[in-house]
């Protein structure tokens, strides 16, 4: 999970679902050709329903261009699940395209649960054009097993409102921690359930923000070689000692766990939160998926950051495919994902149906011919204020990118303890906690291998 300078003003990025759709099958073409049916991620939700419409339209439409080919869409919110998506993986039960996270990328295709594309990338038009080094982390041993969809840089999302409501100046976000702590204590000082940092305690987010967190310190998860945890460290120290005093001293965190995904991005959307750490896609899922005021967000680099975590995500095939549902995938993918004006890139429909177009989400693409095609459509189709998120693009040009530690999920459940242990105890024992949480990862990785 690598990032560059060149970044790109997104709109709408992995749509995430919650019900199931199929279309009518498709006829044998003219030529007498089979049927082909295949199964895709992610139709958004029912909650949605402008941008499920907007889905099942590009389902039709590619249906259409593409006779003899049936697309059925499976839903899943999020689009990747932790928890169901090892055993989903391990039964046969994925899409024929399915999302995988770059954290999955070796562990899928070492354990041969994504199909060999090699022969197909071709069906992506603008593969070359995708960034060298996002292609490579899809690539083994010379052979391509999925297609770069997103990725990203971490920094700090922040309420401009809340700044404003609080006496802080919106357009000069925090840049150092002490800054945040006293951002956070005026937020929370306007009351009525208003808390000025949000951060996760569980289902694996936890995990992943202390991960961001001591990145942005300039500490590690693993040693060099991966074989030993490194996080029980003065920076992973730091790391809990801020979050402590800034829920058990300035009481400027709220009094309410939140575990997984949407717990956090649900208060954002309420527009009680102040700031969190993520990456800009954060405020398309706030608006999109949990009512937040497009115009309330900003967003800005990564508090004295010495690297920051950058992430991201590949569609994979599922290696079952028939080499007719493969290139029927990729044509898929290829429609909805990679093409310039069109699918998630259709930054026009995306301003119509109220989709905050302009937030720098995404740079799978950089500055390749297509990559500038993108920026200058989403720039002239942006419904929101870019100036907003120059902060972060201005931060992230210069702060170094960082990826996630190997076996990434299992080691965040273990780091999701000490989060939740400092965020629910005023008297944890941080050292023991960091100790206890060493012992583990250092037993999974011996056991890894």
């Amino acid at each position: 999970m690598q990032r560059s300078t060149g970044l790109l003003l997104v709109a709408v990025l992995a749509l995430s679902a919650t019900a199931c759709g199929s279309s009518e099958p498709a006829k044998p073409t003219a030529g007498g050709a089979p049927a082909v049916t295949i199964t895709v991620a992610c139709q958004p939700a029912k909650s949605a329903p402008k941008e499920r419409q907007a889905w099942d339209d590009d389902v039709a439409a590619f249906m259409k261009a593409h006779p003899g080919v049936t697309v059925k869409s499976t839903d899943q919110q999020p689009c990747f699940d932790p928890k169901t998506f090892g055993p989903k993986l391990a039964g046969g039960q994925m899409e024929t395209v399915f999302v995988v996270p770059v954290t999955n990328y070796d562990d899928v295709i070492g354990k041969g649960q994504a199909l060999d594309i090699t022969a197909y990338t071709g069906e992506i038009k603008n593969w070359n054009d995708l960034r060298p080094d996002v292609r490579e982390l899809v690539t083994k041993d010379g052979k391509v097993f999925g297609v770069p969809n997103v990725h990203y840089g971490v920094g700090l999302v922040y309420n401009r409102k809340l700044f404003t409501q609080a006496g802080l100046d919106p357009n000069t976000p925090p840049r150092t921690w002490a800054e945040i702590r006293e951002a956070a204590k005026k937020i929370a000082a306007l009351g009525s359930g208003h808390i000025g940092y949000g951060e996760y305690s569980g289902g694996n987010t936890g995990g992943w923000h202390f991960t961001q967190a001591i990145y942005g310190r300039g500490g590690a998860i693993l040693t060099d070689d991966g074989a030993k945890a490194a996080f029980n460290s003065p920076e992973g120290r730091a790391v809990l000692q801020t979050l402590h005093d800034m829920r058990w001293v300035d009481n400027s965190m709220g009094n309410k766990l939140l575990v997984g995904w949407e717990s956090l991005m649900m208060a954002m959307g309420s527009g009680k939160v102040g700031m969190m750490l993520g990456a800009p896609d954060v405020v398309t899922d706030v608006v999109n998926k949990f009512k937040g005021n497009v115009a309330d967000y900003g967003i800005t680099g990564f508090p004295e950051a010495r690297a920051a975590l950058s992430g991201g995500e590949a569609f994979m095939v599922n290696p079952k495919a028939t080499p007719e549902e493969a290139k029927a995938g990729l044509r898929w993918l290829d429609f909805r994902f990679n093409t310039v004006g069109k699918g998630r890139f259709d930054f026009a429909r995306g301003k119509a149906i109220g989709n905050p177009v302009g937030v720098p989400d995404n740079d799978v693409y950089g500055d390749s011919a297509t990559g500038k095609a993108i920026q200058e459509d989403r720039r002239k189709n942006a419904s929101l204020p870019v100036e907003n998120y120059e902060p972060y693009v201005q931060a992230a040009a210069t702060i170094p990118p960082k990826a996630e530690p190997v076996h990434a999920q299992e080691l965040y459940a273990i780091l999701d303890v000490a989060m939740s242990g400092v965020l629910s105890r005023r008297d944890a024992d941080l050292d023991k906690l960091l100790a206890d949480a060493e012992t583990k990862a250092n037993a999974l990785l011996a056991a890894k291998g």
